[in-house]
């Protein structure tokens, strides 16, 4: 396993050790110890999610307010998509920057957000599964979003036109106004 640090320290891009040959592959997606080592980061995994989501769809920005935040290990297993961190602690030096890579079934990369971020993830491919493990269960109580385009945090998005939205997406607030972590 490859750890490729962010512009945010606690953001982490991380890279399988893939094993092909003319069959096909194999490859780890998760195995704790070699995580902890890697990463130095103890973390219990204790939900999995798999959307689908169409071209142009864009889900985010996501989280959830303590004490049900999570952190959550990403991947992408068909097509591909952009995904983004966005730091929501009030108190990092990296308030309100973001951290993206591109995650697909080809780069076979995973993206560690640890709590205290908002999420999100734009497709790019015709069609997108997406994976992510839980440090925590979903909480609709503590479920918050930000804006996706919000101009304070200004995330770069690829141009793919304008994205697909849910209309809890299109509600969400703007980073001014959101709640956030101390």
């Amino acid at each position: 396993m490859n750890i490729i640090p962010t512009l945010i320290p606690d953001v982490l891009i991380i890279e399988p050790k893939v094993f092909g040959d003319d069959r096909g592959f194999f490859f780890e997606s998760f195995n704790e110890r070699v995580f902890r080592e890697a990463t130095g980061l103890d973390v219990q995994f204790v939900q999995d999610n798999h959307s689908r989501s169409a071209k142009g769809v864009l889900r985010g920005l996501h989280y959830q307010l303590p004490p049900v935040a999570q952190g959550k290990l990403v991947r992408c297993v068909l097509g591909e998509v952009f995904d983004v961190a966005v730091d929501i602690r009030s108190s990092s030096p990296t308030f309100g920057n973001w951290a993206g890579v591109n995650l697909s079934a080809e780069n076979k990369k995973q993206f560690w957000i640890p709590p205290g971020f908002a999420h999100g993830f734009l497709v790019l491919s015709e069609m997108a599964e997406f994976l992510y493990k839980t440090t925590n269960y979903y909480a609709p109580d503590y479920d918050r979003g930000i804006i996706w385009n919000d101009p304070d945090i200004a995330i770069a998005w690829p141009s793919a036109g304008a994205p697909l939205l849910s209309g809890k997406d299109c509600s969400a607030r703007r980073f001014v106004d959101a709640e956030i972590f101390e």
